[in-house]
Order: C-alpha cells, then structure tokens, then sequence
C-alpha cells in the first residue's frame, strides 16, 4: 500500500505503549495494532485526530505517501 503508517515512530519518541495511546484514543489495542502495522484500509478523521492529540503531532508525522515502487522494494 502507497500509505505508509509511523505510528510506531511516534510512539519510541514520546515513550509510550501501544495500550496506553489505545486508552488515550478509546480504540481497543487491536484495533490500533491493525492501523500501526498498515493493514487497515481506513481512519476516521475523529481517530486520527485524537491519535495526533494524546501523541502531541500532526497527521504527517503519522502518515505518509511512498510510490509503488519504492513500497515494493
């Protein structure tokens, strides 16, 4: 997918857990792990807002366009 999801990054920079940023979001833990690890196919605007809220960043720290075929390497 051309959607690169850097959840994971902003998590190490601000030294969090991935159950906590679920709390602080009030999505389930599986339900971010899905969006972290890129498998989810969409994000409400609401839950991207409030993921950029408790991690205190804007919507490009945490997504980011790669062509094809850089994502094919």
């Amino acid at each position: 997918m051309p959607i690169a999801v850097d959840i994971d990054v902003m998590l190490a920079k601000r030294k969090m857990s991935v159950g906590e940023l679920a709390d602080r979001v009030g999505i389930t833990p599986a339900n971010l792990a899905v969006l972290k690890n890129g498998r989810a196919k969409a994000v409400r605007f609401a839950t991207l807002a409030a993921l950029c809220d408790a991690l205190e960043c804007q919507p490009g720290d945490l997504l980011r366009w790669e062509a094809e075929d850089a994502a094919a390497d």
